[in-house]
């Protein structure tokens, strides 16, 4: 099969989908591998590294869509890109529809194939591709979330942790999924006093055996619950993950009048259009505004801070998948793949993932 890797082109997006070491698997299995150069120059895999692994290094992302039939990226086509994509191409990448009706459109309208890391499953009802991201994503919260604490970055001037007699500082986190739960076991051991709300009791009580109650709370997802919680806290992290569709709203505008000025609140579910009613996209070059006294971080790639570690974890994920496309050709392997199959968001011109076109036709 003719596989391409086009450079990615979002804000900040040095993430790049396939190794060195991934191409070298693909070509050693007589498929041909078409690279944009550059792709991945800015951490560390030169043109002469994919060279040497069997791939051919190509100019520009055109000559790359004209060359390939499966498209292997790591965020959703640029508006840019369309015009470079057609009914022969399958897409395999992130592609977060629901967060983005009109690029969904656009997407749609070019006729390409589209199978979406995010809603690919597994045996145990997880998805396996949004973990390596999500478990990234969770650890940042608390990382930026901190940083931008700090008074000359707009936020109430302080330290996640606890110092001598001073309290230690407040994180709540808002879902328990796999983000949520890193940015709580990175809260934890940041000392800092962590409010935990998800909706499963069950899950509250696994943590409890998990963290203890020194310095947590265990909280049932109820809106008085998430207002009350925030209240005094200084860090808020949203983790609320609903599978294809738009994150629900659970914190409301009104909310934010009971918060502390300078609080930071930090939405890692913006890809699916955010959990906080006051959340927009934000990029890396500019990733927090101010919305009644409360600094907002709502970037929508966030593991492209850290794109040697995403693309690394991210490449142990979806290798033995992409694999499986070009060996078995794509319709045999969403054929014979449940769990791949219900990664399909778009063929022929539709959206097919039930979830996905209940969340844009809602």
């Amino acid at each position: 099969m003719k596989i391409g890797v086009p450079k990615e082109i979002k804000n900040n997006e040095f993430r790049v989908s396939l190794t060195p070491a991934s191409v070298r698997n693909l070509v050693d299995r007589s498929h041909e591998v078409y690279v944009q150069s550059m792709a991945g120059d800015a951490i560390g895999f030169t043109d002469n590294d994919y060279h040497d692994a069997g791939a051919v290094i190509l100019n520009s992302a055109k000559e790359v869509f004209d060359s390939a039939t499966l498209i292997i990226k790591v965020k959703e086509p640029m508006p840019e890109e369309f015009q470079y994509i057609n009914e022969k191409h399958t897409l395999f990448t992130y592609l977060h529809l629901a967060g983005e009706p009109e690029q969904a459109a656009g997407l749609v309208a070019t006729g390409a194939t589209g199978i979406a890391y995010e809603t690919v499953t597994a045996d145990d009802g997880s998805m396996p591709l949004l973990a390596p991201m999500s478990a990234i994503a969770g650890q940042l919260s608390v990382i930026v979330g901190s940083y931008h604490l700090l008074k000359p970055n707009q936020g109430m001037g302080t330290l996640i942790g606890a110092f001598a007699d001073i309290q230690p500082r407040i994180v709540t986190v808002i879902g328990a999924g796999i983000a949520g739960t890193e940015a709580i076991d990175k809260a934890i051991s940041n000392k800092a006093y962590v409010k935990i709300i998800d909706l499963s009791e069950k899950r509250l009580n696994e943590l409890e055996t998990i963290y203890g109650n020194k310095n947590v709370e265990y909280i049932l997802s109820t809106e008085s619950a998430i207002n009350e919680a925030i209240k005094d806290s200084d860090l808020v992290i949203g983790a609320v993950y609903v599978v294809g569709k738009q994150a629900p709203k659970v914190i409301k505008n009104s909310m934010l009048e009971n918060m502390k000025p300078g609080a930071v609140m930090v939405d890692i579910s913006i890809d699916q259009g955010g959990c906080f009613e006051s959340s927009k996209p934000t990029t890396h070059d500019e990733p927090t505004y101010l919305h009644n006294g409360v600094l907002h971080y709502c970037v929508t790639n966030m593991p492209g801070a850290v794109p040697l570690t995403a693309t690394e974890a991210l490449n142990k994920a979806t290798l033995s998948y992409v694999l499986e496309l070009a060996n078995k050709g794509i319709e045999i392997a969403l054929s014979e793949n449940i769990h791949l199959a219900n990664g399909l968001n778009i063929k022929n011109g539709e959206i097919v993932h039930d979830a996905v076109r209940e969340a844009l036709t809602s």
